[in-house]
């Protein structure tokens, strides 16, 4: 198996001191940038009582306490609408006439964030390792990829830099355009390559032989590749994928620009592999996401991970809690051999909810549910009747259950199901069994919420 390897040649021979000691000498430059050129860092960091010369190393970036989260940036867009006329934040470093690109969140927690805002010097940083992803699993100079997502001002449009930067053809269809308009590209086009989210891989699949009179296995693609949801982390449902396709599902994240990352070339998951450490110090900044506490970065540490930029001129950020609850491993890559960081993503912070003192995410309980296929599709809902994080037990669950289970099984799966979701996340839901096929899945992100309130 070839391993992956960094998006910079020179950390391919590095030990993580080595590239700790390349981070470090880069924080310090970042942290004056950030300190001279934003009104909100200048701010966060005389109200602390800290400058720039303070932070010179990890630790005491770690030591650092959260400076924006979510709510922050909203907040720090609308005062820079108000006062200066463009929608980038007071946290903006760069002139705004050296924007070059933005692209927003999904917006699917609230209003929408222009946190993938880049100078033409970003995106020329940023290019390497986004390219890299692609091209260390097999993708080659002249190779076209069926690129599915929602394009324009969001944050998926950056991707296509990285995917020109190598050589690469990107078919970009708007995933809005809709099931027959991307089953129509990817039969004309003839891709080798196809980019979207794992719902929507699925749902291409189960549409493609009455749109395109054949199955996605026949368009002979060598790969896919899949974000935007945790689906793929579950081995049932990357085992499916593949098998539907004829060819391997690789993973791959760049949350909010910064922690590039790719899975590896196994039949198991192993993780994001973090190919740019040069980009953030992601991987090296965790915190407790109820206390808030910086958390080890120990080999299977769980947290919430902490974005700071190290070369970004646009808008750069410093100690964002983004929300992405991972798991972190520091050991060899069992699968690749690869040496770095690698992380699980369990779920977001805005998705947990709390059940009985208990915090659960939701790709957990998905999880699990995989574990009895083909009694289930692996499709389910989770029902909230209030307002999240607290859920008022039982946690009410939809499963879709599969084609060829008797309505007698249903109950004894049922049980089944709850135990083991008992034994392993400690809840025990109350499930209503679905058919097949109903639930509707969308061509941007799918939503295991079914919200009753």
């Amino acid at each position: 198996m070839k391993p992956i390897t960094y998006a910079l040649p020179e950390f391919n021979f590095a030990s993580r001191e080595e590239i700790r000691r390349v981070q470090e000498s880069l924080l310090p430059g970042q942290m004056k940038y950030c300190y001279e050129n934003s009104i909100l860092y200048k701010k966060k960091f005389d109200d602390l009582g800290v400058k720039p010369e303070d932070i010179s190393t990890l630790d005491d970036l770690r030591r650092l306490p959260v400076l924006m989260i979510k709510d922050d940036e909203r907040q720090s867009q609308k005062e820079s609408m108000e006062q200066y006329g463009h929608p980038f934040g007071i946290h903006l470093c760069a002139p705004v006439k050296d924007v070059f690109l933005t692209g927003t969140t999904s917006g699917t927690t609230g209003i929408p964030t222009f946190t993938y805002t880049f100078t033409k010097a970003d995106l020329d940083l940023l290019a390497v390792p986004l390219g890299h992803r692609f091209a260390v699993c097999g993708v080659k100079p002249g190779d076209r990829m069926l690129f599915c997502f929602a394009l324009g001002v969001y944050a998926t449009s950056m991707t296509l830099w990285g995917i020109r930067h190598i050589g690469v053809l990107p078919i970009d269809v708007d995933a809005r355009a809709g099931t027959h308009m991307i089953l129509q590209f990817a039969e004309l086009a003839s891709p080798s390559w196809l980019a979207c989210t794992p719902s929507l891989a699925e749902h291409l699949a189960e549409k493609a032989p009455t749109i395109i009179g054949k199955d996605m296995f026949k368009l002979g693609l060598k790969g896919l590749f899949l974000t935007g949801e945790t689906w793929a982390t579950i081995p049932e449902v990357k085992q499916r994928i593949e098998e539907k396709y004829g060819c391997r599902a690789y993973d791959f994240w760049t949350p909010a620009g910064h922690a590039s990352a790719i899975s590896c070339d196994s039949n198991d998951y192993y993780g994001l592999h973090g190919i740019g450490p040069h980009l953030c110090t992601s991987f090296e900044d965790l915190i407790d996401p109820i206390t808030r506490k910086s958390i080890d970065i120990v080999d299977g540490a769980i947290g919430e991970m902490v974005q700071t930029s190290l070369q970004r001129k646009a808008c750069p950020f410093v100690k964002y809690a983004y929300g992405d609850i991972v798991q972190i491993f520091t050991k060899e890559c069992p699968g690749c051999g690869f040496k770095g960081s690698r992380v699980k993503v369990i779920g977001r912070a805005d998705d947990m909810l709390i059940v009985k003192g208990v915090n659960v995410y939701p790709a957990a309980i998905r999880e699990v549910v995989n574990k009895f296929a083909p009694d289930v599709t692996g499709e389910i809902r989770i029902i909230l009747d209030s307002p999240p994080p607290r859920v008022v037990p039982p946690l009410k669950l939809k499963i879709e259950h599969g084609k060829s289970i008797s309505p007698e099984g249903l109950s004894l799966l049922g049980e089944k199901i709850k135990g083991a979701l008992h034994n392993t996340i400690k809840i025990n839901p109350v499930i209503e069994f679905v058919p097949p096929g109903s639930f509707e899945k969308s061509t941007r992100k799918t939503s295991i919420f079914e919200k009753r309130y």
